[in-house]
């Protein structure tokens, strides 16, 4: 049973009339870091924001709250119940407000009793007595090192290891050693690849007495931070398993290797589901349980053992009852000594298409594989030796019917007793993997607005990922569970995107509570079934710099929560016309504020579409009510409806309140009116024309306003307007006698369309000015003598109406403007310039 507090609220107009409002709570971490199962424990919930909380949310079942307290706005006491069955290890939590959700934050569970370091044991002639089969907890000093004794029998196994990093406080690297009353050690444990940094070790012992229990940091560093969970006891410890999975459901008859007894066998009944990769296999025996379980494959695969001697493709491992046997299978064994390689058959048709994996460094092997495919005589058809990690992985597509084979070797040719490995061989399935992303992807331990928290009478905004594999098409977005009294719109994922933005909202009347959820991903097509899976991945501890990922916890759900109402709201006010391609477009973002909210809010665009461009954000000033997001569409964005929304930040006093906007429709297309622009030229201190030709794509009413940009210092334009019947237009271009010589490129149109008070506005054309130094003056000329008047004088000129001379094109303005140069340098004695050769029209790159 989970139990909730409940503050009284003074609430005028939907909103609380303390102008102090409610934020989202943080959770840092959970103190102590572990308990055992089958026994109560306080817990200390450390953050901030935590005044209102309601509610503790588990991942997982055997844990149960019995008691929630709040102690201040930083600290809750939990009192939980911790089932005798509880699964061992690591347990996720949040924590739920009246205003949000928290990050998820672990707690350790394990399967004996705790007790509590007492200093001063960092000596190795002064230990602190414990009994065996406990669980210490404990901190490393800088420098320090503690030390425990034990009473052993002869014959006894002694078994340690830690939980350090795997506790996600601090970057805490383990080394745990079993020594004799003399000093001399037993066994060491570091690093290990069932449990990466944390150690542990296990010993038989040679003879009655004492024995010592070291633990240190690996390079005697630490801090009050670095924590630990120190299992001391004569519990079995492997270091591999075989097979290592199973279909799901069934029994199956494991072997545990690795542990100084020897082998063990063990018989279990494996659950339906492995909870989205957090299930572990334990082994047990009479003795206890190894507090680390291995990661244990559920696939729906008959499993093969690797049979003695199958060294060489002539000798494989046949791969089902009645050999060789068909795929799909799991292949199953051991590299036990350097050198050594297995080989495994199986029967293929022709055009069958399989995923070949190595797992062995993910479930906690050894064994860096190379894994091969091959004919029936093993020549390799296909290899592969890292495939996103040490293991390896490759998709083969078998090219007759017959026998072929698949082997697997270490890659330093090293062997070991618990060089476990396991080869799946299944077909081709679609599948598809749903999330919220990081608003921070250079900080794999954020964990902002991965959650969902509508506030009453009030919106939120999430972008919700869908990666589909081995198939494609469109697809609905949702989630397992919604609240009542909440809705969620959003629209239908295209086959050609993974995300899609979802707006969330809830009415005034919804009751504030929340759960842990899935985001479904169904294809639009009811008749076309792809599974999916919801996957998180919190980051507890990450290297700085570098961002090296050493504790890590993954969920199979979000959280969803309706909180208190929010202490304003946004709306978009929708455009009514179009972002036209290479145009720009203001957003405008209305707020309505609460009585006694007066602060500044931060908006953002959820998602940008392809082809498009927004700013960051805008800010709504203190006490304003409105702002704009300016927009871009690139040239090529596809002419199409968006939907999307716009997200909003504000400090209302205690810290982050989120909301949204609706979910609005955002309109590309084409642009109404193009133009295509001819390359003037002008002499220093002279004017000339830049002449377009016009084409009007959409008519419109009324008259655009057209203006000229990117022209170079001291050359000056003026504005015009075209209308749905204009064909052309010129531009009078003036340059100063100091404008700067030369081409000048990045010139273009802008046009600006009034459709009912909102503009169209759209950059079109694009071309390059030349301006060239003045030619030089003319040589004065002696006048010639004046004829007589009466004798020269011609006869009058009968009145036309001639039209108005012919505009030159711009191949006959270079043209003239050459000839001019060549009589200029002709009767100054200058040498004529070069002549420039006309380059054909085309439109300057943009």
């Amino acid at each position: 049973m989970t139990f909730r507090i409940l503050t009284s609220l003074c609430v005028l107009g939907g909103f609380a009339c303390d102008p102090t409002f409610a934020a989202s709570p943080s959770l840092g971490v959970i103190q102590p870091r572990g308990a055992q199962r089958g026994t109560e424990a306080v817990l200390t919930f450390a953050g901030a924001r935590l005044t209102d909380a309601q509610e503790v949310l588990a991942y997982y079942p055997g844990i149960t709250v019995k008691k929630l307290e709040v102690v201040n706005d930083a600290t809750l006491k939990v009192m939980v119940a911790i089932a005798p069955d509880c699964r061992l290890g690591e347990h996720a939590f949040r924590v739920r407000t009246a205003s949000g959700v928290s990050e998820v934050r672990t707690f350790w569970v394990g399967a004996l009793p705790v007790v509590e370091e007492v200093e001063p044991n960092s000596e190795f002639d002064k230990p602190q007595p414990i009994p065996l089969n406990v669980t210490v907890h404990g901190v490393v000093q800088a420098e320090d090192q503690d030390f425990y004794v034990v009473e052993c029998k002869k014959g006894q196994r002694l078994s340690v290891e830690v939980e350090g990093m795997r506790l996600g406080v601090a970057f805490f690297d383990p080394y745990v050693a079993i020594l004799d009353a003399k000093r001399f050690e037993l066994a060491t444990g570091d690093d290990s690849p069932i449990a990466q940094q944390d150690g542990g070790c296990s010993v038989v012992i040679p003879a009655d007495g004492k024995y010592v229990v070291q633990i240190r940091e690996s390079a005697y560093g630490g801090n009050g931070g670095c924590q630990y969970r120190l299992h001391v006891g004569n519990f079995p410890r492997p270091t591999a398993v075989v097979p290592a999975g199973g279909k799901p459901g069934e029994e199956l008859e494991l072997t545990f290797l690795g542990d100084p007894s020897g082998p063990i066998k063990q018989k279990v009944k494996l659950p339906a589901d492995d909870g989205n990769g957090t299930w572990r296999m334990h082994c047990q025996t009479p003795e206890g349980v190894s507090p680390t379980g291995f990661r244990f494959r559920l696939v729906d695969a008959p499993n093969v053992f690797e049979s003695a001697g199958n060294n060489a493709a002539a000798t494989a491992s046949p791969g089902a009852a009645v050999p060789p046997g068909p795929a799909p299978a799991a292949f199953n064994g051991v590299i036990a000594a350097a050198g050594e390689v297995d080989f495994f058959k199986f029967a293929g048709k022709k055009g069958q298409v399989f995923d070949a994996r190595c797992y062995a460094r993910a479930l906690g092997s050894p064994l860096d594989p190379v894994l091969y495919f091959g004919n029936a005589a093993g020549a390799a058809l296909a290899s592969n030796d890292d495939a996103g990690g040490p293991d390896s992985a490759f998709r083969l597509t078998v090219p007759e019917d017959g026998v072929y084979t698949l082997w697997v070797h270490d890659h330093l040719r090293k062997g070991g007793p618990d060089y476990f490995y396991r080869v799946e061989l299944t077909p081709v399935a679609p599948s598809i993997s749903t999330t919220i992303p990081r608003v921070d992807g250079n900080n794999p331990a954020n964990q902002d607005r991965q959650t969902i928290t509508v506030p009453k009478g009030g919106r939120y905004a999430s972008l919700l990922i869908a990666n589909r594999a081995e198939f494609g098409g469109p697809l609905v977005m949702g989630l397992g569970q919604l609240p009542p009294g909440v809705t969620l719109a959003a629209d239908q994922m295209d086959p050609g995107l993974n995300v899609v933005p979802a707006v969330f909202e809830a009415t005034p009347a919804a009751v504030p509570g929340g759960f842990l959820t899935t985001i479904t991903a169904t294809h639009a097509d009811p008749m076309v079934k792809v599974p999916s899976k919801t996957a998180f991945d919190a980051a507890f501890v990450v290297s700085q710099p570098g961002q090296t990922v050493y504790t890590r916890h993954n969920t199979d759900r979000t959280a969803i929560a309706v909180a208190e109402a929010a202490p304003y709201s946004i709306d978009v006010i929708e455009p009514k016309v179009p972002l036209v391609q290479n145009g720009v477009l203001n957003l405008r973002i209305v707020a309505k504020r609460a009585e006694g909210f007066k602060g500044p809010i931060t908006v953002f665009p959820l998602w940008t579409p392809p082809g498009l461009g927004i700013q960051g954000s805008a800010v709504i000033p203190p006490e304003a009510t409105e702002c704009v997001l300016p927009m871009n569409a690139a040239p090529t964005a596809a002419p199409r409806k968006w939907k999307t929304a716009v997200t909003a930040v504000a400090d209302a006093g205690k810290g982050p309140v989120w909301t949204s906007s609706q979910l609005f429709t955002l309109e590309v297309a084409a642009p109404l009116v193009t133009m295509t622009m001819e390359r003037p030229a002008v002499e220093q201190g002279q004017t000339t024309q830049l002449f377009c030709k016009v084409a009007v794509v959409t008519p419109f009413e009324g008259k655009a306003k057209v203006t000229i940009y990117g022209l170079p210092a001291k050359v000056a334009t003026q504005a015009m307007e075209l209308t749905k019947d204009t064909k052309e237009i010129a531009f009078p271009i003036v340059a100063d006698k100091t404008s700067p010589v030369g081409k000048h490129g990045g010139i273009f149109a802008q046009v600006v369309i009034d459709r009912g008070g909102e503009l169209i506005t759209g950059n079109v054309g694009g071309t390059e000015l030349r301006i060239d130094v003045p030619l030089p003056p003319k040589v004065a000329a002696v006048a010639p003598p004046m004829p007589n008047p009466a004798a020269t004088t011609p006869p009058p000129m009968p009145m036309t109406n001639q039209p108005p001379p012919k505009r030159l094109t711009r191949l006959e303005q270079l043209r003239l403007e050459q000839e001019e140069r060549e009589k200029a340098a002709a009767a100054g004695g200058a040498p004529a310039p070069k002549k420039e050769e006309p380059k054909k029209e085309e439109p300057p790159k943009k």
